[in-house]
This record gives C-alpha cells, structure tokens and sequence, in this order.
C-alpha cells in the first residue's frame, strides 16, 4: 500500500503535526476498527524505529481525514529530509502489513518535489 506524508499546514521543526495519510480503501482493507493503536516501524539508517499511533478516534474512521498523526512521524520525516515539502507534492512511501496492526515503511514511493 501507498502512505502519503501529511502535515496540518504548521510545519513545525519538533515534527507536531506530521503523520502519514492511508487511503480509505488500504484503511478498511489493513485496519480494525476494535484497534486502538498501530505499531509503524520506520527505517533509520540499519536501525529500525518503532511508533505507536493512537487510531482510537472518529476522525481516522471518517469519509475525509485518516491520518496517522505522531510527532515522531514528524521528526522521522524532517529527520530523514522528507519534510518539509513543496505545497502539494508531499512524499509517498511504500507500507506492507507486517502482522496484526502492525506496518513497516519500506521506502519511498516518490520522492518529494524541489
């Protein structure tokens, strides 16, 4: 599946604000609802980090929003040199399930635009 990175439009430097957003299909496909958190592990170098991500609200459920919203999403993003991005063209990274809530990020889909 593809994750899109998502910002609330702040851009802060400690990552608040960042996440990554799943399509509603990859949502209803890979996510339970009865969860109440996701484990996303991201890659680091050879090091792997590990997220807990908070799914336990209306707004990742609902028709508009599903956003994986962690402010360690952000200083991975910022970290990594994905973040920021040019208004509109967010980075895209590759996700496989990798068992009962959890997903790892395998890489990028499409780097961000300069």
């Amino acid at each position: 599946m593809t994750w899109t990175a998502w910002n609330n439009g702040a851009h802060h430097r400690t990552g608040a604000g960042y996440g990554f957003k799943v399509e509603s299909t990859d949502r209803d496909l890979y996510f339970l609802p009865q969860w109440e958190t996701v484990l996303i592990e991201l890659p680091r170098g050879s090091e792997v980090v590990s997220i807990e991500v908070n799914i336990d609200k209306g707004s990742f459920w609902g028709p508009s929003c599903r956003e994986l919203i962690s402010q360690a999403i952000g200083r991975w993003l910022i970290m990594q040199g994905y973040a920021p991005w040019v208004k509109g063209s967010p980075p895209k990274f590759n996700v496989q399930l990798a068992g009962e809530g959890r997903f790892v990020v395998l890489g990028v889909a499409s780097p961000r635009s300069e």
